[in-house]
């Protein structure tokens, strides 16, 4: 009779009590779930539950275990083993009093009984326990903030104080703790102390307290306050200012969905954080134009906007907050645009402010949808510009104009309109014939930027050129001069790096190049006119020619390196623009001859490559790139600010670094200069092409590397994700096979890293390698596999019944590519000494299992040989019936033939391995000893 026929709950019950005592705690929980429904008897039903209760206890299900037993109770409260029960699960639950209640009872009932003294004596202790912290927790937070009120404290006590009031509130349970202690209005008294340490102690501590947690942030809204914060991130201390914009980050981010706690009634209460999010988003427009921000203070607030209004994801449909931001804060970011620094009364900005906010516009202009939206944006800029244009007040002027230049950095379309509008050619044209010196660089810059998409810029080519040649030959001043000329390289490298369509005279564009590189060397020119410099620079290397006497000029890429390192980061895309060129890292396209001639009969354009785009002078060009220092240059451009470090420029970064990683020799002073930990970031983020190629660098690396010094630290953990993402079809060989040695090099280090490579779903593509016809990929993923062997979770793979993976590994060992199995061999010697039952399923496999084991016995390879043997001792050790079986085969001769060989350095691991093997035989009585 089938359970499915069994309708008695008694026969149920017997049936579930057979299947517990048998292990089977699945079937068991079956059985009493079905007698619970048909079971009309109310003490028997009490009993059932009672047993399912312990089958739960099994599963580590407590919540269930407890709720069957309570319903136990119900019927018998005097039913000791349910007691017990409740009080494990309770106890597992953390809810210790109601643990020590329900042993109490047990106590009652049997005094005498052990279990139940033993259980009573350590609930009441750690109860204790609990208490004294609780109370010391308390006192603890109280003591802190006395050390930080009193006068009297010294500066080390202090900054203690602070330290452990910061740590304390990263855990939930001290959050909690501070929380309930008054904390919020002592957190505002230290911001109000106005001391620098104090202020960022107060804001660490809310941001701790806050993470991930929505009531606490709605509390930290309502108790400091949406405009205290932004008047403190308004100060001028760089650092203060980025601990306030982070803690704001952590208050968005919690009250947008970032907790997943359940709330149970509250959550009406706790949940609707719209208005709060709105706010904090009006508090931060309001922060762009006030006078009262510093820089910093303003460059985050942009930050911040930058991070939190445009959709993370574009399916979503959802652009309300972009179309918020338009409604109530686009002026307010044209006006950072527009701001000129030369010009007394302006806003206080950093060297990046201006481009934060170009960045921002962009990515508020790429969230609309439909082209109503995209219009209402225009119009408001058109409106915007028209607006501040006035013949009688030059200073309004340059301010519409420089408001173009950052739309034409942005949201290049809408610039591109704007710029063709009636009046703005005339102005420019006004401004660049003007006496002040501002007035012509602001023109001069919206010139260069209307340059940056050619194709689009037909208007401004035939208008701007005549213009910046003329400032060119007559301003004697050197800050024009070479903005002038940064519009000119632009306007004449719109061939790209097709030697054909050069737009300037031969020679003329070395000429310009070898001025760019004068100025950038030059001390006595500031930051702002050498950056235009290296701005000329990115445009000009287009031309092969150029490239090779900028790499010749040590003294000018050191220059540029180390304007790259400086605060001003607007130069980023510049210096990644060079670098790329020089590299020749960009995207090439494949010239094939058929379609040249096709291309030459139909007298179309036909690309040409210049001779020093060959692949010897590239390799030239990266050695000495890398002796000038260029690994440590892009370390530190790859930490700047996000807003800045657009997808854009980390992709060109990281195509630069794959270029220097090609030379397995260079590899090494890459890792020296900390480029191995520059590449993680840009392998997790950016654009797709961007992490391909950042993740193929890291293969390089790690695949002929000691990963520990490569990546140390926690941040190897990082590593594993990257190289996997290498690990599909739509990836090239090569990369497959770099990143594959990568892994095995990790998965060789430790079990905590074999893991993160299984949570990471890799093994099963690096099986599908090990299926590969490339011999060279199959070895790779073989090695990889030996590597992960030891890890129990793959074991159990082996182990599970209908796949072939076992049977993958023995056919292996029987190739003739002694690499291959090397590895396989290693795999198998692992498996079958880690598990009994493997060492057994090998004779089930394959038919040909007996015949490759042999092989490996005697083969030439010292290596492989011993790990043939080891398998074999494996083998005599799990079976007595397959123990006879090799020992009834040829097996015997090749161990005896093996163990009597004469010690011998280079084999004597085989040889020690046969001599076990032997003894092993003799141990269980298959072999006698031998005799004189």
């Amino acid at each position: 009779m089938t359970m499915g026929e069994i309708a008695d709950p008694v026969q149920l019950k017997e049936e579930g009590n057979k299947h517990f005592q048998a292990g089977e705690i699945d079937k068991a929980i079956e059985c009493y779930t079905k007698a619970i429904k048909s079971c009309k008897d109310k003490t028997a039903l009490a009993v059932i539950y009672r047993n399912r209760s312990a089958c739960f206890l099994k599963k580590e299900n407590y919540n269930n275990a407890v709720s069957d037993a309570s319903k136990a109770i119900d019927v018998d409260a005097a039913d000791i083993k349910a007691l017990y029960r409740r009080c494990q699960a309770l106890e597992k639950l953390g809810k210790l009093d109601m643990a020590f209640k329900d042993v109490q009872r047990c106590a009652t009932i049997e005094p005498k009984n052990k279990t139940f003294l033993e259980t009573l004596r350590r609930l009441g202790a750690e109860i204790q326990q609990k208490l004294k912290t609780t109370f010391s927790t308390d006192s603890r937070v109280q003591n802190m903030f006395d050390i930080l009120f009193s006068d009297e404290s010294d500066k080390e006590k202090q900054e203690k104080a602070a330290n452990n009031l910061i740590v304390l509130a990263r855990e939930d349970a001290g959050a909690e703790r501070i929380f309930q202690n008054n904390g919020m209005p002592l957190l505002v008294q230290l911001i109000d102390t106005g001391k620098p340490e104090m202020i960022l102690a107060a804001i660490r501590t809310l941001s701790g307290m806050c993470t991930g947690h929505r009531a606490r942030a709605t509390a930290i809204i309502h108790t400091v306050g949406i405009s205290k914060l932004c008047s403190v991130m308004a100060v001028d201390n760089e650092e203060i200012v980025l601990a306030t914009a982070n803690l704001l980050q952590c208050v968005y981010d919690s009250l947008s969905g970032g907790d997943k706690r359940n709330y149970g009634k509250e959550e009406a209460l706790v949940l609707d954080s719209s208005k709060d999010l709105k706010d904090i988003l009006l508090a931060l427009l309001e922060m762009i134009t006030s006078k009262k921000v510093s820089g910093h203070g303003r460059d985050q607030a942009l930050n911040l906007l930058t991070k939190n209004v445009p959709r993370k994801d574009k399916k979503n449909t959802d652009n309300t907050k972009a179309l918020f931001t338009i409604d109530h804060g686009l002026k307010k970011i044209l006006k950072v645009c527009g701001q000129v620094p030369d010009l007394p009364d302006q806003l206080p900005l950093t060297e990046n402010t201006q481009l934060i906010a170009s960045v921002l516009l962009n990515k508020i202009y790429d969230d609309l949808r439909c082209d109503p939206e995209r219009d209402n944006f225009r119009d408001i800029c058109d409106e915007y510009i028209k607006s501040k244009f006035d013949p009688n007040d030059m200073d309004k002027n340059i301010h519409a104009i420089n408001t173009l230049s950052g739309l034409l950095q942005g949201p290049f379309d809408v610039g591109n309109v704007l710029a063709g509008r009636q009046g703005v050619m005339e102005m420019m044209v006004a401004l660049c014939g003007s006496e002040r010196e501002v007035d012509q660089l602001v023109a001069v810059e919206a010139l260069i930027h209307a340059s940056t998409k050619t194709s689009k810029a037909s208007f401004f080519i035939s208008n701007g050129v005549t213009l910046l040649k003329d400032m060119y030959k007559k301003t004697k001043n050197e800050k024009i001069k070479i903005r002038a000329l940064v519009g000119l390289c632009k306007l004449g490298s719109a061939g790209g790096d097709d030697y054909s369509m050069r737009q300037f005279a031969e020679g003329s564009t070395e000429k310009l190049a070898k001025q760019c590189r004068k100025w950038l060397c030059n001390p006595t020119l500031d930051v702002r006119t050498r950056k235009w410099a290296v701005e000329g620079l990115a445009y000009l290397t287009n031309d092969a020619d150029v490239k090779d006497d900028f790499v010749d000029d040590e003294a000018a890429m050191r220059a540029m390196f180390e304007l790259a390192k400086s605060k001003d980061k607007t130069i980023l895309y510049a210096v990644a623009c060079t670098l790329v060129n020089c590299t020749n890292s960009y995207d090439k396209k494949e010239i094939i001859p058929e379609m040249v001639q096709l291309a030459k009969f139909s007298k179309q354009h036909v690309p040409e490559q210049h001779p020093k785009d060959k692949k010897d002078f590239i390799e030239r060009r990266v050695k000495k790139l890398l002796k000038a220092g260029v690994t440590s240059a892009l370390t530190v451009m790859v930490k700047a600010d996000s807003s800045v470090l657009t997808d854009q420029t980390k992709e060109m970064l990281a195509r630069v670094f794959l270029a220097l990683a090609d030379d397995i020799k260079d590899r090494g002073t890459i890792v020296a200069q900390g480029g191995g930990k520059a590449l993680i970031p840009l392998a997790l983020e950016g654009t797709d092409k961007g992490k391909i190629k950042a993740s193929h660098a890291l293969a390089k690396i790690a695949a002929v590397s000691n990963p520990e010094m490569a990546f140390p630290g926690e941040r190897i953990y990082e590593v594993v994700r990257p190289l996997v993402s290498l690990l599909n079809t739509e990836r090239d060989g090569l990369e497959n096979f770099e990143a594959l040695l990568g892994l095995t090099n990790l998965a060789a280090l430790n079990d905590k890293l074999r893991v993160k490579i299984l949570k990471e779903k890799a093994l099963p593509e690096i099986e599908n390698y090990m299926f590969e016809e490339h011999d060279q990929i199959r070895q790779a993923a073989t090695e990889c596999m030996c590597n992960l062997v030891c890890c129990k979770e793959v074991q159990d793979r082996y182990l599970e019944d209908g796949n072939d993976k076992l049977k993958l590994l023995v056919l292996l060992c029987g190739e003739d590519d002694v690499q291959l199995q090397r590895a396989a061999a290693g795999a198998l010697a692992m498996l079958t000494a880690a598990q009994k039952k493997l060492a057994v399923k090998i004779t089930k496999v394959t038919g040909q299992w007996l015949e490759i084991i042999q092989r490996l016995c005697i083969h030439d390879n010292p290596e492989i040989q011993h790990r043939g043997l080891v398998t074999v001792f494996n083998m005599l050790d799990a079976d007595e019936q397959l123990a006879k079986k090799l020992i009834e085969s040829e097996l015997l001769e090749i161990l005896t033939f093996v163990a009597k060989l004469e010690d011998n350095p280079k084999k004597q691991d085989a040889i020690n391995a046969a001599r076990t093997c032997l003894s092993r035989a003799m141990d269980t009585g298959l072999i006698k000893p031998f005799s004189n």
